[in-house]
């Protein structure tokens, strides 16, 4: 992991505490929150607060989730919204924390001028006993207030000077108006810098979450699923389709019945052959890495040579992949892929929509070897899995990645995935019941593809 790390592919964008006055505010909610204070005078913070740093002195990756409980966060600066999320148990904890930092900005940059600011975010279920309370999780409450309660402090003495301007004999009642002087001694004056947070309470739809083996919910689609990476896992769930990741067929299906995913080949906007291209290559590694086919430098020209001693224990995903980059760049017929074909969930990507991100990370469970999109959508299982790849993939992809993907990430996201929505609701609109994920030749033809129609492309989901 020295590798990624030096390479900033793994605890990047960390914010660097190493001031005396941040460590003494970070140790006073440290306290609150474990007990337990830092030794340490630099070390470097997530958005949460959360440091791998302290973690390794605690020996407790996990401390800000004391007991398996809600996650905590310690807030130093607002700066932290720019930071990486590490450790996350649930998808959308980071998307949460920074839309909270963003809405309250400018009264957290107030707090945090003089205090840590410490809070918890609440996905309102006591205890998950099985997968089965997965399905409660529907909103996430964050409640925070600086180790000297100054918010709470806040909205005492708000409270006091309602009761002054609206009741009768507010102005003659010497004990209120005493108490509110008294109050205003801790606060400030929360009239002319009102101390009061916004938008704690966030709805969840869609999220993955590491319990139970890794479990995707997925609600917005007009069928609702819930799939489990660990089969053991698996159970029947009143209102959700479930399925575990073996069964292809059924995602397959299920993706392309609520029009979830779409070929790369034909996505609006989409320039497919060198992403196909570059799947070949992530394919072409792994394989040559595990049969000890030596690939050099890793250029595309060595990769194309290892292919080709490869002979039988070529990929079975090539073929299909191959098939496809010669369509892209050449036209012709469309290959007959279906979801038993080893390359399928190589050759889609999400469409459009609240569940994007989401559908994005199963794909890239689902075809592990694309370790570009593994990295970008599903870093928990990136770097699972790097620790059991062989030194040449680990460099192979540690190299790659800082020179393709870190130089212009979000314009690689762009080009991979589509652009990112916009603030509006995105329009529905009537279309046909597609053949797959893929739509017909024919409806593509009518946006313009120049491509003469043929029986529908990739074959049906069995």
């Amino acid at each position: 992991m020295k590798r990624l790390i030096e390479k900033g592919l793994m605890f990047g964008n960390l914010i660097r505490v190493n001031s005396t006055a941040w460590v003494a505010l970070y140790n006073r909610a440290l306290k609150k929150v474990t007990g337990k204070e830092t030794a340490l005078t630099e070390f470097h913070i997530d958005i949460s607060g959360y440091s791998p740093e302290i973690g390794d002195e605690l020996d407790d990756m996990d401390y800000l989730r004391p007991d398996g409980g809600n996650r905590q966060f310690i807030l130093l600066t607002t700066e932290q919204k720019t930071a990486p999320l590490l450790n996350a148990d649930l998808s959308v904890l980071r998307d949460v924390l920074r839309a909270f930092i963003t809405e309250n900005e400018s009264q957290l940059f107030s707090l945090t001028a003089r205090d840590a600011v410490l809070g918890e975010i609440d996905d309102q279920v006591w205890q998950f006993s099985g997968p089965a309370d997965l399905a409660a999780i529907r909103h996430l409450t964050i409640s925070a207030d600086t180790t000297g309660n100054h918010v709470a402090e806040a909205d005492r003495l708000t409270a006091l000077i309602e009761r002054f301007r609206t009741e009768p004999d507010g102005w003659w009642d010497d004990v209120l108006i005493a108490e509110m002087i008294e109050q205003a001694k801790k606060t400030g004056d929360v009239v002319r810098n009102p101390v009061h947070l916004q938008q704690t309470g966030f709805d969840v739809q869609d999220f993955w979450t590491s319990d139970f083996g890794g479990v995707y919910v997925i609600r917005s689609a007009k069928q609702p699923a819930m799939i489990f990476s660990d089969p053991k896992a698996h159970i029947d769930l009143p209102g959700f389709q479930t399925m575990t990741t073996l069964q292809v067929n059924q995602i397959a299906a299920w993706l392309a019945r609520n029009a979830l995913a779409e070929p790369i080949a034909s996505a609006r906007g989409a320039d497919a052959a060198p992403i196909l291209r570059q799947k070949i290559d992530f394919i072409l590694v792994d394989a040559a890495t595990r049969l000890g086919i030596d690939t050099g430098s890793g250029t595309r020209a060595e990769l194309r040579r290892a292919a080709a001693r490869m002979g039988a224990q070529l990929p079975s995903e090539i073929r299909g992949l191959s098939a496809l980059l010669r369509y892209s760049e050449q036209g012709g017929d469309w290959p007959v892929i279906d979801s038993a074909d080893p390359a399928y969930f190589y050759a889609i990507r999400a469409t459009p929509g609240p569940a994007r991100e989401l559908i994005n990370r199963l794909l890239s469970e689902l075809g592990p070897s694309d370790v570009r999109q593994l990295f970008i959508t599903h870093k928990p299982l990136f770097y699972r899995l790097y620790q059991t790849w062989s030194e040449p993939k680990q460099a192979y992809v540690a190299e790659f990645l800082a020179r393709e993907y870190q130089i212009d990430k979000q314009g690689t996201r762009d080009a991979l995935f589509g652009p990112e929505p916009g603030m509006a609701e995105p329009e529905v609109t009537a279309r046909a019941a597609p053949a797959g994920p893929w739509g017909s030749a024919r409806a593509r033809l009518s946006e313009g593809a120049a491509r003469p129609p043929v029986t529908p492309p990739w074959g049906f989901s069995r």
